[in-house]
């Protein structure tokens, strides 16, 4: 093969590999062109594992909420709707301000067992309670 061919051959072979290209867009903003989109994943916090809905499954070896670590949410590019939903219970709450009323238990705002200063509040008594529990042994 000639040193023209050659050449030719590669411009042509460049030329096509470039064909059905979108342009390489990165970075936030940019939507791939699925249905969801990530807004982002949190630690679950005390507050998950008290939403008022029961958190029961009949197959015992089922995640609850109380075993989900970290809060994945999302929006859907569609409808607007966001979702939160627990890495391993799977539950989801969800608000879409666009749409039809949710159910009262998966509306935000959401009714909790307790509020965020009263878990803090418990939650910075346990260590004294447990020292008191020390003492008097």
């Amino acid at each position: 093969m000639k040193a023209a061919e050659r050449t030719a051959l590669g411009l042509a072979v460049l030329a096509l590999a470039g064909c059905d290209r979108h342009g390489d867009v990165s970075g936030p903003g940019h939507h791939g062109g699925g249905r969801y989109e990530g807004i982002g994943i949190y630690p679950a916090d005390a507050l998950w594992q008290r939403l008022a809905a029961s958190d029961t499954n009949k197959d015992q070896t089922r995640a609850l909420r109380a075993d989900d670590g970290q809060i994945i949410v999302v929006v859907d590019t569609r409808t607007g709707e966001v979702r939160q939903c627990g890495n391993l219970s799977g539950y989801c709450v969800s608000m879409n301000p666009w749409s039809g009323p949710l159910s009262a238990d998966r509306s935000a705002p959401v009714s909790l067992s307790k509020h965020a200063a009263e878990v803090a509040k418990e939650l910075s008594a346990e260590p004294a309670n447990s020292q008191e529990a020390v003492n008097k042994s």
